[in-house]
């Protein structure tokens, strides 16, 4: 019969779910924005274009079907970073971190919805002045929602986290700088150059691959028993 206290053997857990969660966040967001990027917003900006390339149509259904997937992993991530920081949590930090993180996937998704209802509607549609004002508006919303606030909300939980595990030293120094200067580039100049999108994976990616390789070689320490007790003075 084992003899690991569930809280220890929860404590050795939460670091490693939290970084599964994050590579696959990390994974599945960057495949779904670089289709995204290559297939609609980079190239597709005549809808005449898009209705005669059902390749690009059935690869960003895949982008987008991909999504939901990504955001369940992100608040996975969430949660279980919560879980581990337990007491020491900051509340004015947690709050932003959580708000910033719901919010970010709130966005998210409606970025899938957007793109969703943008290839829908133009799959079985004829090529005109009007179909193309309606496309470049479609496109337009789903741009401001990936680009302009699903991304600036991403820059907040970017500072928050790094604000977090600077106070409860979680993550080494460099981590947390790396993690501010990826968030100030994400809230400054995400508009004027949009593949910047791509450092929120790839920080994700290496804090989590950290919390990975820092978390996989512990062993939790087995508590004494009533067998293994050594003797007291009374009983000696």
């Amino acid at each position: 019969m084992s003899t690991v206290l569930p809280e220890a053997r929860q404590a050795l857990r939460t670091p490693r779910a939290a970084a599964v969660a994050g590579i696959i966040f990390s994974v599945l967001l960057t495949i779904s924005l670089l289709i995204i990027r290559l297939s609609i917003i980079a190239k597709s900006r005549d809808v005449s274009a898009w209705l005669s390339d059902s390749f690009h149509q059935n690869i960003v259904a895949l982008a987008l079907n991909l999504v939901p997937f990504a955001g369940i992993a992100f608040l996975w991530f969430i949660g279980v970073v919560r879980d581990h920081l337990g007491d020491r949590e900051d509340r004015l930090f947690s709050t932003v971190f959580l708000g910033s993180g719901l919010l970010f996937v709130a966005m998210l998704f409606a970025t899938a919805a957007v793109g969703g209802v943008l290839t829908a509607n133009f799959a079985d549609a004829v090529p005109g002045s009007a179909g193309n004002a309606v496309w470049e508006f479609e496109l337009q919303v789903t741009s401001a929602f990936l680009t302009i606030y699903a991304m600036r909300m991403a820059g907040v939980f970017m500072i928050t986290t790094a604000t977090l595990a600077l106070r409860t030293a979680f993550l080494p120094r460099w981590f947390v700088f790396f993690g501010y200067i990826c968030a100030l580039i994400l809230l400054l100049t995400i508009n004027f150059a949009p593949w910047i999108e791509f450092l929120l994976p790839l920080w994700v990616f290496m804090v989590s691959l950290h919390i990975l390789r820092a978390n996989w070689g512990q062993q939790p320490q087995p508590q004494p028993t009533a067998a293994t007790k050594p003797p007291t003075a009374a009983n000696a």
